[in-house]
């Protein structure tokens, strides 16, 4: 049955809508006809269509990156379709072989309870997580017997697996694949079969994982889902994708002051696509600002600032955005120095090398961290740079250390309790 066919003249303006905008940004859309389909069906029907996002709680931070599949739930919701959010506790005991040259280690249950709690705490500034369909995968793959198991693998071939870039890879060069790990797509797709998933999301590396959906759904005899497939958004670098790993991210629990600011340092080809993907501008806004960048009526800058607004807003709301903005043109703009910067208490003066005094700060991660940044000049003591790494510092009364572009500390050396170097 063809429900486009099938619709009224308001019913086919509501599905253009929705299909404009919930395709809006997608890397691509598989099969594109069968979503407009289901759309059709669902408006038709007046029933709301069942949108997957399955997770893998690997890691409890939630960044900027993440908020392109987190915006796309967002759309859905408000066209009043359902988000089934699938905690993978079981599949995680797997990891995702995903982008991996080697298998992952193993979560244990704490670890993903922990990661899990995090995440709704995090994706609650995004999406309406009350209105959400949560399940635990464990919940049916632990029941699944061996019999269906083999039933299961006997419908994918190892050829169809060794397709997988990264299976294919560990492959050619004589890295171990373990036979379990061939099961991780099997058991994605066989959650889309127990929920009778309409639609999945995910990223464009994900595509082999969700695509098994559609296959185990048709060996159940369901209605198969529709995959929508999203960018993939590079992180601060301008060239790695977003990732606490590669330490070019905008994490979603930062301070704001610090999301501002590092939005702000966003290479200026990459101002659209992420307010196409991460902003929750509107289609009509997102295509004003673009035609302003190109004809020049706005500087990138002042784009920026728009964009770095909206995530702190978004995150944070609207008086810390505009407390972020003001610090902002003070510190970066005029040259200023926060008025507001930490304070470290000292018990008395002491003389310090600037490697040991900035990683005692813990103000970077590392003394390599620390040497690299003075050599592109990012290290400064009362405003003056620093040049060479092996500097003495003579510690005195509040003295302030400043590292890139948005970290300070203030030294304080007096007498009391307080925290020391």
């Amino acid at each position: 049955m063809e429900y486009v066919d099938q619709l009224t003249g308001e019913q086919a303006k509501e599905l253009d809508k929705q299909y404009e905008r919930l395709s809006y940004g997608t890397e691509n859309i598989i099969p594109r006809e069968e979503f407009r389909e289901k759309l059709a069906k669902s408006i038709k029907l007046n029933r709301p269509l069942k949108v997957k996002l399955g997770l893998d709680p690997t890691a409890p931070d939630v960044h900027i990156g993440h908020t392109v599949v987190l915006n796309k739930l967002k759309q859905f919701q408000e066209c009043g379709h359902k988000i089934q959010l699938i905690i993978g506790d079981f599949t995680g005991k797997i990891g995702d072989p995903t982008g991996k040259a080697a298998a992952r280690k193993a979560l244990t249950d704490e670890e993903v309870r922990h990661n899990a709690k995090t995440y709704f705490e995090q994706f609650g500034k995004i999406i309406d997580m009350n209105a959400v369909e949560l399940h635990y995968n464990s919940q049916w793959l632990s029941k699944v017997g061996f019999t269906e198991v083999l039933q299961l693998a006997s419908q994918v071939t190892v050829a169809r697996m060794l397709e997988r870039n990264d299976f294919h890879q560990r492959y050619q060069t004589n890295k171990p694949i373990y036979l379990h790990e061939f099961f991780y797509p099997v058991m994605q797709g066989y959650d889309s079969h127990m929920l009778a998933s309409d639609i999945e999301l995910g990223g464009t590396d994900q595509e082999f994982n969700v695509l098994f959906g559609r296959q185990i759904q048709e060996q159940f005899g369901q209605e198969k889902q529709v995959v929508l497939l999203l960018p993939l958004i590079e992180g601060l670098d301008g060239v790695e994708k977003m990732s606490k790993s590669k330490n070019n991210y905008i994490g979603i629990d930062e301070h704001p002051n610090d999301i501002f600011g590092k939005t702000m340092s966003i290479p200026d080809e990459l101002i659209m696509k992420y307010f196409k993907l991460t902003s929750n501008f509107s289609i009509d806004e997102v295509s004003q600002i673009e035609t302003q960048l190109e004809n020049g009526c706005l500087h990138p800058k002042d784009a920026k600032v728009r964009l770095a607004y909206s995530f702190v807003e978004m995150l944070h709301g609207k008086d810390e955005a505009e407390k972020s903005k003001v610090h902002f043109a003070a510190v970066f703009q005029r040259n200023k120095m926060p008025d507001d910067m930490p304070e470290v208490i000292l018990d008395k003066q002491v003389s310090i090398g600037i490697v040991e005094l900035v990683r005692e700060l813990d103000l970077l991660p590392s003394n390599s961290e620390v040497r690299r940044m003075i050599k592109n000049g990012g290290i400064r003591i009362n405003q003056e740079k620093i040049i060479d790494p092996l500097t003495t510092i003579d510690i005195i009364d509040e003295m302030v250390v400043q590292v890139g572009k948005r970290k300070f500390v203030k030294l304080r050396v007096r007498k009391g309790s307080g925290k020391g170097i």
